[in-house]
């Protein structure tokens, strides 16, 4: 491949929440019936090109796991859908974030759509890592980044984050 092809496509809602570090996107080649192979592919190598460490992946099927391994982009799948209970994923993933990061990562989190399940889980994380302390400022924050209000169920997750970086601190 050569010229502006090899470099792939900007993921679908892509936004940097900690530049250079810390990214949220749209499932690469879109969901549902939006969903296009070869659009997947070329976001996939763009996500290569740009150097991520890791996808961390929150599907809550398998869905575009192979074609990470294809393309040899690194990922981790924890699967967060509608039915998975939020304190048990979030006190597994915070921590390895909080890890990854610490040690130079540089990771993109997905899930089908940027909506209040992704939204919360990353204004979560950064009141659990500390980042932004404060619940309300760290959902201003991601609403103003991500370009969305955060519902109910998000801010859920935020509250939800700010009791399990108490548990940890103690």
């Amino acid at each position: 491949m050569k010229g502006k092809w090899a470099q792939g496509i900007v993921p679908r809602n892509f936004t940097w929440v900690i530049k250079d570090r810390l990214a949220v996107s749209e499932r690469p080649g879109g969901y549902g019936d939006s969903h296009r192979r070869v659009r997947r592919q070329e976001e996939i190598i763009w996500i290569r090109q740009q150097g991520f460490t890791s996808i961390v992946s929150l599907l809550a099927s398998p869905h575009n796991l192979h074609a990470y391994g294809e393309l040899q982009v690194p990922y981790q799948h924890l699967p967060f859908g509608l039915h998975d209970e939020p304190r048990s994923v979030l006190s597994t993933l915070y921590p390895d974030m909080r890890r990854q990061l610490a040690d130079g990562a540089k990771l993109l989190v997905h899930q089908d759509e940027v909506g209040d399940r992704l939204h919360g889980t990353i204004a979560g994380y950064l009141v659990f890592s500390n980042l932004v302390p404060e619940s309300t400022r760290a959902i201003a924050m991601s609403e103003q980044l991500l370009s969305r209000q955060l519902g109910p169920s998000g801010r859920e997750l935020v509250a939800l984050a700010r009791v399990l970086a108490d548990e940890a601190a103690a």
